[in-house]
């Protein structure tokens, strides 16, 4: 009996212990970490629909997707450097679209099977807010075309 209960006391502190583990990297899994309700007052109404509930903007209505200025993307949410202008194309699908992202800290991915297909989702790597997809029909030298929405963005114009 008594080596029962401490056999128990181990598997139980072992999956307290895993449960644990596995919170604190979701939690820490981006640098910034607010609130919905932060959120909600720091972003206009387009930035938090796009960025925090995953929503689109309408194609061709972006402020971005035209834009020819030589300078930096970055996150409307966090100003996380996400896209050079050098690296932009006119796609014609109706977003701004790039061929490369900034630098390794700009963009993570994941499998998104919404809306009856698979696409890779695109989100920045600081605060985990919704960019676009990402698709195999871009131009060279990556062949890769960052589909991203205008109100996930912000712009600082380069002299």
């Amino acid at each position: 009996m008594k080596y029962t209960s401490i056999v128990l006391l181990v598997l139980i502190t072992a999956c307290n212990t895993q449960g644990q583990d596995k919170k604190n990297t979701a939690l820490s899994r981006y640098t910034v970490d607010k609130t919905d309700a932060q959120w909600k007052s720091e972003l206009s109404e387009l930035e938090y629909y796009i960025l925090r509930q995953k929503g689109t903007e309408q194609p061709g209505t972006g402020v971005y997707t035209d834009h020819k200025e030589i300078g930096l993307y970055s996150c409307a949410a966090c100003n996380n450097p996400l896209f050079n202008s050098n690296a932009k194309f006119d796609s014609h699908c109706g977003w701004p679209s790039y061929f490369e992202y900034a630098t390794d800290s700009s963009v993570v991915q994941a499998k998104d099977t919404s809306h009856g297909m698979i696409r890779t989702e695109i989100m920045c790597a600081r605060c985990g807010g919704h960019l676009g997809h990402v698709f195999n029909d871009g131009p060279p030298p990556t062949g890769l075309r960052y589909c991203i929405n205008s109100g996930a963005l912000s712009f600082d114009k380069q002299d």
